[in-house]
């Protein structure tokens, strides 16, 4: 399976206390980076959140947003005076004992358990509700990133039997393009030599010949065009070997570009260039 750096999620849970909201994004990154923007309640799972997506990512850039939404009934909720009177006692033998104790602010006695009435909500159902959310909501990503990632792999091979197109086309005709253009060096030497012997002309046709030679450059690009689709077909992680494979192809199509000597080899360099341009892109968006 290919995986695409870029994915979106979101779920809602609905229970008696509220409503739990989760939204995941993912973006491209050198590296595996995580961000969480995460309510009061939940900021204790944060740690457990890294493990999960870590076990599941290799590299990307992800945005994690998780929420709770009092609902109503919670949010009308009225403080539970014998909580409060119970509370108000336990300070006091406290502060008997421990006159220097700070006393209890008013956000204190606001979180105290039981507080807003005899049903309170219960912290340890919330975490294993927001984190069985998170789950289901992980799967939603990776499912869209693997869509992605299958679309982006398609771009990638379509391109590269592009490129394997234009090589088989332009190919056969090189020896005869190189061929005529010695002939017209040839006579261009002779005419500038003049009394030169045929030795020397030749000796230059030589050196020439080999200067334009395509034949290794052409060779490499099919190499590597062969490692293009094997990665693609193997799958995993394979963003960064592909980014390299570009720079490759890129290598040896600017050195095709450089022993060009006829318009035809030029312009397939350049649409050359295009394509792997074109793969690059997709390939940096690839996990």
């Amino acid at each position: 399976m290919i995986y695409s750096m870029t994915g979106y999620a979101a779920r809602t849970l609905d229970f008696e206390h509220g409503a739990l909201n989760i939204e995941l994004k993912g973006v491209n990154s050198r590296y595996l980076d995580f961000q969480f923007r995460t309510c009061e309640e939940l900021r204790v799972i944060e740690p457990a959140l890294r493990e999960l997506f870590g076990a599941r990512l290799a590299r990307g850039k992800l945005e994690c947003r998780l929420s709770f939404l009092a609902s109503a009934r919670a949010q009308q909720a009225v403080l539970n005076v014998e909580s409060l009177q119970r509370l108000r006692g336990l300070e006091a033998q406290v502060r008997k004992e421990l006159p220097d104790a700070a006393p209890l602010t008013v956000s204190d006695i606001l979180r105290w358990p039981g507080m807003f009435g005899d049903d309170p909500l219960d912290g340890e159902a919330l975490v294993a509700a927001a984190l069985a959310l998170v789950r289901e909501t992980l799967d939603d990503f990776t499912a869209s990133r693997a869509r992605e990632g299958a679309k982006l792999a398609a771009v990638i091979l379509e391109r590269v039997a592009r490129m394997r197109e234009r090589v088989r086309d332009v190919e056969p005709r090189i020896p005869a393009a190189q061929a005529a253009f010695q002939e017209k060096l040839r006579q261009r030497l002779t005419e500038a030599l003049g009394s030169a012997g045929d030795e020397r002309i030749r000796q230059e046709l030589v050196v020439f010949a080999a200067r334009i030679d395509v034949a290794e450059e052409l060779a490499r690009l099919s190499t590597h065009m062969d490692e293009v689709e094997r990665v693609l077909k193997a799958g995993g992680a394979c963003g960064k070997r592909l980014d390299f494979l570009m720079q490759e192809l890129n290598r040896e199509a600017n050195t095709l570009g450089s022993k060009s000597v006829v318009a035809e080899i030029s312009q397939t360099v350049v649409e050359l260039k295009l394509l792997i341009e074109q793969m690059r892109e997709q390939a940096q968006n690839l996990e």
